[in-house]
């Protein structure tokens, strides 16, 4: 097989893999941060058991190290905790910050309204 069509097959199958990846919440954060902990504390620990963690499943990333390739597209990132919810690949929306669970849970709601219809259905 020539060299150039096993590239292709590679970089479609990691296009698939990405857009695969459907919706997610991401949170940039970084150890010691106290907005990061007050966060974790407060929504963290029982995220994945509301009706937004199971269609946003919640991925952490430690900003002090290596970004994960397939986020290498999410531009300035420096304030933690960031969080930015990503669907296919695409950043919708970005909370910056954590102030308490109104603003976070309120600002959440307004990037999911941006989300397709069939990622609503998916979740």
């Amino acid at each position: 097989m020539p060299m150039w069509r096993k590239f292709l097959i590679i970089v479609a199958v990691l296009l698939i893999a990405g857009a695969a990846r459907g919706a997610e919440l991401v949170v940039f954060e970084t150890v010691g941060c106290p907005y990061c902990i007050k966060w974790q504390r407060e929504v963290g620990k029982i995220y994945h058991l509301t009706d937004e963690g199971k269609l946003l499943p919640l991925r952490r990333v430690e900003v002090a190290k290596p970004i994960p390739a397939d986020l290498k597209h999410i531009p300035n990132v420096k304030l933690t905790p960031t969080f930015v919810v990503v669907h296919n690949g695409r950043e919708l929306g970005r909370i910056l910050g954590y102030i308490g669970e109104e603003q976070f849970w309120g600002l959440l709601g307004e990037i999911m309204k941006m989300l397709p219809v069939d990622a609503k259905s998916s979740g």
